[in-house]
């Protein structure tokens, strides 16, 4: 017999975590190679891990509801053949985060924590709590932890940062009773705050309320947006553009184009089609922040955002700019469909490099999107409404006017290219015509 390890796998380009939202199997059951194991929610995707052995379940390592890193091991297979591995040979992200026996050496066994992220004598952490606290200034020795044992979790972590009450280093620890001795068995130990920093706001339930569970998408979404505000500079640049002439072209159009394809002409893939145009000419838009470097990325992939009632799910057109309109209007019509009936693959959400997200569908003018880590913009095409306009000639007119609102990542671009890419996508949106445009 020997011991398999299964690691949280990595569901999508630039996916580093997942959250276990449901156990497939339990301790004993036997599974074959390709069977399910879990169902696993990221930020882009739901999918499900499937084993890469055929044996009996040892041992599930992973609590549903928890966010794991990608590599961190979710549970063990017995399978036949070789020699047994020991269980104990490599530590499982519960034993990583379980306080040290007495007895144990620490030094040899715990995980290295970072230079600002020192852990108290006798405790250890997983490497995502540790790196977490680095990267915020989290002073772990100030936080409760409601893991198993009193372990401090990646999602204690969270609440915490989502407060913005951060126990730092510096903050002065309450003074300890004077009528207690310190614990014989850890005289190192720092003394606890009288009273730790809250990880959530005291919200008050009053009759009527309704308590919303947050579920393993709704925290996964809302991890992925914390970080791209915390770690992208945000700016933010709008133009007014004139579709008059788009307008009535594709409603010219509209019923024999549905007649003959089997699917509707939206506007939202005129925009999606003048925007990978305009990357194609503005390349430094479509471009991605590295640390020490910024990718300029080759393929012109847009990310486009599907909503369903309780998710946001960021499905992918690739090579867009070598598409036809009526070929992005195929795609979106397949990605929304996929979405909304739970078909999506995570392979469909992966590599784009730009995102458009058609909030104009539900009524909005003006909105601030938050970009999708770690692209370099998004832009929002915005309702289109008719609006009287002071023409060229000083006359009034009634026109089909719109708003594309652009966010963009400061470290990477600033406002002059992206004035001069929205400018280009305005021009080539009031140009589209029966006269000047083919959808074929």
């Amino acid at each position: 017999m020997a011991i398999e390890q299964i690691k949280m796998p990595q569901l999508g380009e630039s996916v580093t975590e997942g959250t276990i939202s449901k156990w497939l199997v339990s301790v004993g059951d036997k599974v074959n190679k390709y069977d399910p194991l879990a169902e696993v929610m990221t930020d882009k995707v739901n999918a499900e891990v499937p084993s890469s052995f055929t044996g009996v379940i040892k041992e599930l390592i992973a609590e549903e509801g928890e966010t794991y890193e990608v590599g961190q091991v979710i549970l063990t297979i017995e399978t036949e053949g070789g020699e047994a591995a020991p269980a104990t040979s490599e530590p499982s992200a519960e034993e990583k985060a379980e306080p040290a026996q007495s007895g144990g050496n620490e030094a040899d066994s715990a995980p290295k924590a970072p230079a600002k992220a020192d852990s108290p004598k006798g405790a250890r952490y997983s490497p995502a709590v540790l790196k977490l606290s680095q990267e915020h200034g989290i002073d772990l020795n100030q936080v409760t932890g409601t893991g198993g044992g009193g372990r401090i979790t990646r999602k204690d972590l969270m609440k915490i940062i989502e407060s913005g009450n951060i126990p730092s280093a510096n903050a002065a620890p309450a003074a300890p009773d004077k009528t207690e001795e310190p614990a014989a068995s850890a005289p190192s130990q720092p003394a606890a705050p009288a009273k730790p920093a809250a990880p959530a706001p005291n919200v008050p339930v009053l009759p009527g309320d309704v308590e919303i569970p947050v579920t393993g998408v709704r925290k996964a979404i809302a991890a992925n947006m914390l970080r791209s505000k915390h770690e992208a500079p945000h700016a933010w640049t709008m133009m007014e553009v004139d579709v008059t002439n788009l307008v009535e072209y594709r409603n010219s159009i509209k019923g024999e184009f549905k007649q003959k394809e089997g699917f509707n002409l939206t506007f939202f893939a005129f925009f999606v089609k003048a925007v990978a145009q305009a990357l194609k000419e503005f390349p430094q838009i479509n471009s991605m922040w590295a640390g020490d470097k910024i990718i300029q990325k080759k393929d012109i992939n847009i990310s486009i955002a599907v909503a369903t009632d309780d998710a946001l799910f960021v499905p992918v057109i690739n090579a867009a700019d070598e598409k036809t309109i009526k070929g992005i209007a195929r795609e979106i019509n397949d990605l929304a469909v996929k979405v909304r009936t739970g078909k999506l693959t995570s392979a469909e959400m992966q590599g784009g490099t730009f995102t458009v997200n058609n909030t104009g569908s539900f009524g909005s003018v003006q909105s601030m999107g938050i970009i999708n880590y770690p692209q370099a913009a998004i832009l929002q095409v915005e309702s289109i409404v008719k609006r009287p306009v002071v023409m060229n000639n000083g006359m009034i007119a009634v026109r089909d006017m719109v708003n594309l609102c652009m966010s963009l990542d400061h470290r990477v671009l600033d406002g002059l290219v992206c004035g001069r890419f929205l400018q280009r996508v305005k021009e080539i949106l009031e140009n589209t015509s029966k006269e000047n445009t083919s959808v074929y």
